[in-house]
């Protein structure tokens, strides 16, 4: 005897939705709460520091050599006679402006690496650009891969959502090369404030990314065969599994201005 469940392929009447939407909207709104936190993390973190702090980490704190050396001649100057701690003092007179003039440099030196450069991503912005092109055009071609499953057409459907998980892959391929460009140029979680969220949220992203490519090979793959036996239900997950991309797609047009424009 089995059992059938309701609300597989017909919507609720209260909610108006099938389970599966309504699962998927569930799971959704939590996902815009921890999304959520880390943008409200940067809010906090760029409000509560200047944009340098914030951007490129705290300047390095410099040691003041001059008043290193006035504490060496001082005992110098207690067991030298008058001429000796003269010529000392001289000695140490121009070794101290060295010093001084040496440590102003390398104070220097940290800021103008950056002198050139608004944001650490700045130099991302293209690669960032055309990933947000790619993610657009994905979730084009999954509206395309289900409104083929309403035209009975599943080879065209297979076709618009082997062309998603193609772009998909086309965006984690980007974003490897940009990490690695980030890591070779010194750019590091533990960098800043902002590199520290930068590297968290697309991380955490780009997972979301890696699991909707796992699921939409199985849905283009082995998960074929729910078609052949009840396709209305398979059109469901289709569009269940569609809104998630959406969600993944909008996540990053939130993601790019934030951390790349502002």
């Amino acid at each position: 005897m089995s059992v059938e469940i309701p609300y597989i392929t017909e919507p609720r009447p209260d909610t108006g939705l099938t389970l599966a939407k309504l699962g998927v909207w569930l799971f959704l709104a939590s996902e815009v709460m921890l999304f959520g936190a880390f943008f409200s993390s940067y809010v906090v973190l760029r409000a509560g520091n200047t944009w340098q702090d914030f951007a490129f980490g705290p300047a390095p704190v410099v040691q003041d050599a001059e008043s290193d050396e006035g504490d060496e001649w001082a005992e110098e100057e207690a067991a030298s006679d008058e001429t000796e701690d003269a010529d000392e003092h001289a000695g140490h007179d121009h070794s101290a402006h060295d010093a001084s003039a040496h440590a102003a440099d390398n104070a220097g030196s940290g800021h103008d690496d950056h002198a050139d450069l608004h944001s650490p991503l700045q130099t991302a912005i293209p690669m960032a650009t055309f990933n947000t092109i790619v993610l657009i055009t994905s979730s084009v071609t999954v509206v395309l891969a289900y409104a083929s499953l309403l035209l009975n057409n599943l080879g065209r459907f297979r076709f618009y959502f082997g062309l998603t998980i193609a772009l998909a892959f086309v965006f984690l391929g980007v974003k490897y090369v940009e990490y690695t460009s980030k890591f070779a140029h010194g750019y590091f979680p533990a960098t800043s404030p902002l590199l520290a969220l930068y590297f968290t949220m697309t991380f955490l992203h780009v997972l979301h990314v890696i699991g909707g490519i796992v699921v939409l090979a199985y849905l283009v793959g082995p998960g074929t065969k729910m078609w052949k036996t009840n396709p209305a239900q398979f059109t469901g997950r289709i569009e269940a599994v569609g809104l998630y991309w959406h969600f993944v797609d909008l996540v990053w047009i939130f993601l790019f201005p934030v951390l790349y424009l502002l």
